[in-house]
């Protein structure tokens, strides 16, 4: 028996089962400094052409969105003076009017501008302790307020200026599900494939059935902190629409996060306050239209204490599942938006 691939991610996996029938095939790959698994039916289409026009179209993405890319249009961009445009293509474009559209809804929770913060804080990937107990001061958080705000950049057609000097973008909190949006749209527009899962690093989208005929599971991790993806622990899983769609993205800190005086500080920084997120659901996993904005909602949604996400993301019925910490420390319990129907969550294991 083999298994299929486990997604790689803080909180969702894909179901495993035994070895695909014939008909459905698996491509892999690195993109966005990580890893894509595809899952798919066909029978007369080559695997190897599919994965070529994949792997262009993401280049496409990265040559236009990736920070890392010295020569792509966000690297550019971010390098401009104030009010000088700059014309951006139909994926740039796409992922700013879904981002402005998450960061009015949000209140500005989610903000792909707030990149010098996270740099002044020092995290990047990674959080520290040592700068709790030394933070930036209020100043230099202040100091800040002029590149933050993402009501800086001015779209007009197709092309884009900043209000500001030093105002900058990062895609990073939607361009992964942005991703798997466009992988998608290739199997299914380019070769009239209809049964798929894609993942690019945890976020995910499936269509039609599985090779057993079914219709595609995600199962979501227990937020278990300083966990790995090899003692992860399956907490509940979601079912995909028969024969339709699912698309699914996770946020959460509890394998990047450090405790402090008592109280346990998210990677995440919040572009309302300028500072760590704290009080915040350990998990939050979005359904959307497409990944993108799933991708998108996840992260604003873990940006906020929870209270606040649980009311923010009822008020825009989003379809939302909290994964929190009960109260007596004895484990965790699920908490769904009403948006979410019950007949989306298949399953819950106790822990």
């Amino acid at each position: 028996m083999r298994y299929l691939p486990i997604i790689l991610t803080s909180t969702a996996i894909f179901v495993s089962a035994c070895a695909p029938k014939s008909d459905y095939q698996r491509i892999e790959g690195e993109t966005m400094g990580t890893s894509y698994h595809i899952t798919f039916r066909t029978t007369a289409q080559d695997a190897n052409a599919i994965k070529s026009a994949i792997d262009a179209r993401l280049n496409e993405v990265n040559q236009s969105m990736s920070t890392y890319v010295e020569d792509s249009t966000i690297s550019k961009f971010n390098r401009l003076p104030s009010n000088q445009p700059l014309t951006i293509d139909a994926d740039f474009k796409q992922v700013l009017n879904d981002s402005r559209t998450i960061f009015l809804a949000s209140g500005g929770s989610f903000d792909p501008t707030v990149y010098p913060l996270v740099e002044l804080w020092g995290f990047g990937s990674h959080m520290s302790v040592e700068r709790l107990q030394s933070p930036p001061s209020e100043e230099e958080i202040h100091a800040l307020k002029d590149t933050i705000g993402l009501d800086k950049i001015v779209l007009t057609g197709d092309k884009i200026h900043k209000t500001h000097d030093g105002v900058g973008l990062d895609f990073s909190a939607i361009a992964k599900g942005y991703g798997v949006d466009v992988i998608a749209s290739v199997l299914s527009t380019q070769y009239g494939i209809e049964d798929y899962m894609v993942e690019i690093g945890g976020e995910v989208a499936t269509k039609g059935k599985n090779d057993k005929g079914k219709a595609w599971m995600l199962a979501i991790d227990a937020p278990i902190k300083d966990s790995t993806t090899q003692d992860r622990k399956v907490f509940t899983t979601l079912r995909q629409p028969d024969a339709k769609t699912l698309h699914i993205a996770t946020s959460g800190g509890y394998r990047n996060s450090v405790e402090y005086n008592g109280v346990r500080y998210s990677h995440t920084i919040s572009p309302t306050t300028g500072k760590p997120v704290a009080h915040a659901a350990p998990s939050v996993t979005v359904i959307h239209d497409s990944v993108a904005l799933a991708d998108g909602w996840a992260t604003a949604l873990s940006a906020m204490p929870y209270e606040k996400a649980l009311t923010t993301a009822n008020q825009h019925q989003i379809k939302a599942l909290f994964i929190i910490e009960n109260p007596d420390n004895t484990g965790f319990k699920m908490v769904k938006t009403q948006a979410l129907s019950q007949s989306d969550i298949t399953n819950q294991t106790a822990l």
